[in-house]
Formats: C-alpha cells, structure tokens, sequence
C-alpha cells in the first residue's frame, strides 16, 4: 500500500471523509510553497493536489490558469515542484501528495527520468488531465515505479468505459461533477449523488468529487456520497495576493476549517 491507499483506508476506518485540497506550486510564493503545504495538512488536509503550473490548460478555469500564469512568470518549473515536495518530506513523512497537470512537461522532462525523480522526492500519483485511460501507456514507467495515475471520470462518461474506469482506478477515482472546467459555480449535488453511488459500487479505489466545491455548505453535501471532496479554484482565489508564511496559513485556516469541521460533523 502507498500513502494514498493508507490515507483512504485510514479514513473508512474512522468514518471519516476525505479533505483534498488543490494549490498551484509556486502560488502565491514560490519562497513560501513548502509553508503552504505543511499549512494545508495542519489545517485539515487528507492528501494534498500540487498543481504543476502549465501554460495551455484545457480544464482549467480562469482562477487557476491565472494562478499558473503568476507561478510561471516567477520562473516556477517542475524541477521546482519536485524540490518542494523533497523539501515537504523532511517534515511529513506520511501525508500524500498528487501533482495535477499535463502530459508535456513531464514528456519534456522524460518519463523514466520524471519517474524516478518523483519517487525520490515522495510523490505519490499523478492526475494528467490530457492522458486518458486508452492513451495511459505512455505512463507505463510511471506505474513501474509506483506512481498511482489518478483517472477522471464524468456524468458525461459512456457506461462501457466507466466500467473500465472503474477496474483500473488506482489511488483515487476523480469524479469530475459536471462538463465544464474548474470554479464553475454549477454544482448541484441531487443530479450526481445517484451516479457517484453507482461508480463507487463499482470502482476498485475510493471515490472523490471536484469542481465546483468552494465551501462548507457544499463540501458537506457531496460527503454524503462521496469517500473524498476536491475543492481547488475557491482556495487558489483566496490565496492570491498573500505575502507571507503567516498570511498564507492564515488564509489557509480561515478557509479550510470550516470545511473540515463541517466534513467531521457529516
């Protein structure tokens, strides 16, 4: 079992759901990426959503695009990305952590090479938006080494390759709760409880639930049927602008608690 598979077992045994919270690498800070990470989990996080700042996102919505944007105007790489979860490791030794992006910069940098390096620094999975199941050979190194692809599935995915899907699902499955990009205001929890049941029922690995999530009040509806909920865009916006270590985790706590606590009273 890696971290994610503890993390979710863990959290069965104690009823618990699933806090992932999604930051850009090198947002707003790179100086202070390590201090965000560390402030995620004292602030409630279950497994942590690095975001490796990309150029042509194409699920992205306007927060977090801009969010890259910002990081890759600071020169913010993924050699960067990788060195901060290094440096993370020093101090938490347990907590997973999943980079978020696309096929190009981990092509760039060379799959055995990105493998490797990510094992060694302690990363845990990826989620690459632009590598669906059927294209996923590509990541065969990256299973080699122990690396969880995350999948995504959607209300809009065919019955036959959700099955599939499902039976290949390794740390997480990504339920993506509505077509549309990322911070889309849209979310409506009575169309999607009925599907995620039914995708939970079947797929090998737990299930969580993004896009759209921004607060408390929706955080808690999706966690009477989901194992984990994403919440990203709303806490990236939230994070903007912070200038300091004590700024950051302070903004951090101000807004994941609430959520937190109301996942903990589910």
């Amino acid at each position: 079992m890696n971290r994610i598979d503890r993390r979710f077992a863990a959290l069965k045994s104690a009823g618990r759901t699933g806090l992932i919270p999604f930051v850009t690498a090198g947002d707003p800070s790179p100086g202070h990426a390590v201090a965000l990470m560390h402030a995620l989990v004292e602030s409630g996080a279950d497994v942590i959503e690095l975001g490796v700042p990309f150029s042509d996102p194409m699920a992205d919505g306007p927060v977090i695009q801009h969010a890259s944007e910002r990081a890759i105007a600071k020169g913010v790489g993924l050699g960067d990305v990788l060195g901060w979860v290094t440096e993370f490791r020093r101090r938490d030794a347990d907590t997973p952590v999943v980079l978020m992006g696309y096929l190009n910069p981990i092509e760039i940098h060379g799959y055995a090479r990105f493998a490797a390096e990510a094992v060694q620094a302690g990363v845990d999975g990826v989620l690459l938006v632009d590598c669906p199941l059927e294209e996923s050979e590509v990541l065969a190194p990256l299973r080699a080494a122990g690396l969880a692809q995350i999948l995504l599935a959607a209300p809009t995915t065919a019955p036959d390759r959700l099955s599939k899907l499902c039976a290949a699902a390794e740390g997480f499955l990504y339920y993506v709760s509505f077509a549309g990009i990322t911070g889309a205001a849209r979310l409506s929890t009575t169309d999607i409880a009925a599907r995620v049941a039914d995708v939970r029922a079947h797929a090998k690995a737990p299930v969580a639930v993004g896009f759209g999530v921004r607060d408390a009040e929706s955080a808690k509806a999706i966690a009477a049927f989901a194992d984990a909920v994403v919440i990203g865009s709303a806490l990236v916006e939230r994070l903007a602008g912070a200038a300091s270590v004590d700024e950051i985790a302070e903004r951090v706590r101000a807004f994941l608690q609430p959520i937190r606590d109301a996942l903990d009273a589910h």
